[in-house]
């Protein structure tokens, strides 16, 4: 996986930009996607269609996607090029001006957005292969849709993300609301509205995602002590948790990155 940098104009709504590609001809591919409390933009051309599984859902060439709760993965088969632009969560209703929650573990193909020339933009895409380029005409698209839609979201919100985020999801939410002088119903029905899970869901989605890294982009084994540093009650809530956004146990999980 290749990165680039973000934009300076869209450092606000953009965490990172990457890149997937493979010019081989006959490989079938299959892109694990885990919760990790973020949303997303992706622009691919491939020689076959990706396909989002475990659904089925065929994708078009580009697409928005929601907050993963449930472990999907993108399938396709053969060369493609995809990039990939992953949004704080607060991004998606600005940019569409519709409820989050609607796009949990599920795609918006971009080419349904009113009163902007998607098409335009799409066919520019396909004139180029080169990342940069491709980074370029998705930060003009960007801002397009930015003028397209005046939908200002809740800074208290925008706010609860970042103590979340910084804390690894280990923050409590009391902690939060005393923090930012709200009331548990209006923080929860807010974040709802904006982000399309819950504060304490949110929290625990980063607490999950902070365990996962821990354990692929380390030599750490010990999981105890990995649930421990995230923030875990005790072995048996760690283990509940990472499945019920992973799909299977820490241990499984670890089995599965070794082989």
């Amino acid at each position: 996986m290749q990165q680039i940098p973000v934009p300076r104009s869209l450092e606000p709504f953009v965490k990172d930009i990457y890149v997937l590609e493979s010019d081989k001809a006959n490989t079938e591919h299959k892109f694990p996607f885990y919760a990790d409390g973020f949303p997303g933009i992706i622009y691919s051309e491939s020689t076959n269609p990706f396909y989002l599984q475990p659904r089925n859902k065929k994708l078009s060439d580009f697409y928005l996607y929601g907050q993963t709760i449930k472990p999907i993965s993108l399938d396709t088969k053969g060369a493609f090029h995809l990039v990939g632009l992953r949004l704080y969560p607060f991004t998606v209703r600005i940019l569409l001006g519709i409820d989050s929650k609607v796009l949990n573990d599920d795609c918006f193909d971009l080419m349904l957005v009113d009163g902007v020339d998607t098409q335009l933009t799409l066919d520019k895409l396909k004139q180029t292969d080169d990342s940069s380029n491709i980074v370029d005409i998705l930060t003009n698209y960007f801002h397009e849709l930015l003028e397209n839609v005046s939908i200002n979201a809740d800074w208290r919100i925008q706010l609860a993300i970042n103590l979340i985020l910084n804390s690894n999801g280990m923050m409590s939410i009391k902690e939060i609301r005393d923090k930012l002088y709200v009331g548990e119903r209006t923080l929860e029905r807010h974040f709802l509205k904006e982000i399309g899970v819950t504060a304490k869901q949110f929290a625990k989605i980063i607490q999950f995602s902070s365990s996962l890294k821990q354990m692929t982009e380390t030599d750490y084994y010990n999981l105890t002590e990995i649930g421990y540093d995230n923030g875990f009650a005790d072995q048996s809530h760690f283990i509940r948790e990472f499945k019920r956004y992973a799909g299977k146990t820490p241990r499984e999980f670890q089995k599965q990155i070794s082989l």
